[in-house]
């Protein structure tokens, strides 16, 4: 048996890591009463989740599944989207809008026409994400939201995953890939053998070399960098832009010699 805590407050980027078997998968089917604990609580917006009321977390917590196939059923993009609204009684031209506008959040809004199943990885995240925010969650859990991407379609899903949080929705993720958790959260929680082990902000914990050895973590590589190559480490960076400028700085520094002139 495992006990778990796990709270997301509002307005947050919550990155859950760990490696395979870690339990992330399993923690966040609980967030939407996918799964229900055998024991303890699952209580979203201030309601106890049973078995009698699922709906409502199911509501308040959008889930995009790793798997985006899984939940593609409609003819159409547009169809696909308005799906999760009928099931709320919500149909005709009311459903329609709301499909449009949360195609238009994601910038899938030229997608509407297409058949789900022959749009690429990527445009499939986009619908997924689409058809959770119709229903205008408080909450949109994402499960490894980058898996099977190339560089391109994961910067796409990542610039519109921050864009839903700046609209005001709290996002939890989980991930492998450190580089992105570190650009995109507020917290990281670090889980292990079914548990969460730790957890902070992102410089807090991805500095923490304890920690990240018991979840056989490895940092982000500009912490590794910075390691690697002597730099000062004081400002902790943690994303490929904070190096640069960590870099760039250094360099003006001690580029300079006490006369003014550079050195070679």
């Amino acid at each position: 048996m495992h006990e778990v805590e796990f709270e997301v407050y509002p307005d947050e980027v919550v990155a859950l890591v760990g490696g395979n078997g870690a339990g992330k998968s399993t923690l966040l089917e609980h967030l939407n009463a996918t799964l229900v604990p055998d024991d303890g609580d699952l209580v979203v917006d201030g309601v106890s989740i049973t078995e009698d009321n699922k709906a409502h977390a199911r509501k308040e917590v959008g889930f995009v599944f790793q798997d985006a196939d899984t939940q593609l059923v409609a003819p159409t993009v547009l169809d696909d989207v308005m799906f999760g609204l009928q099931n709320y009684g919500i149909s005709g031209k009311e459903a329609e809008e709301r499909a449009r506008e949360a195609l238009a959040t994601v910038d899938a809004g030229h997608l509407e026409d297409r058949i789900p199943h022959y749009l690429s990885g990527g445009e499939k995240r986009l619908v997924g994400l689409a058809g959770v925010l119709v229903l205008e969650p408080s909450v949109i859990v994402l499960d490894e939201p980058l898996a099977g991407l190339d560089p391109e379609r994961s910067r796409l899903v990542a610039d519109r995953i921050e864009q839903v949080h700046e609209a005001g929705v709290s996002v939890v993720l989980s991930t492998h890939d450190l580089e992105f958790a570190a650009e995109v959260s507020d917290r990281v929680c670090v889980m292990a053998d079914g548990n969460i082990i730790g957890g902070g902000t992102p410089r807090e914990v991805f500095y923490d070399d304890a920690l990240l050895d018991e979840a056989n973590l490895h940092p982000p590589s500009p912490v590794r960098v910075v390691r690697g190559a002597g730099l000062d480490s004081s400002a902790r960076p943690i994303t490929e832009r904070e190096l640069e400028t960590l870099l760039a700085n250094q360099s003006r520094v001690g580029g300079v010699s006490s006369t003014g002139k550079r050195s070679d």
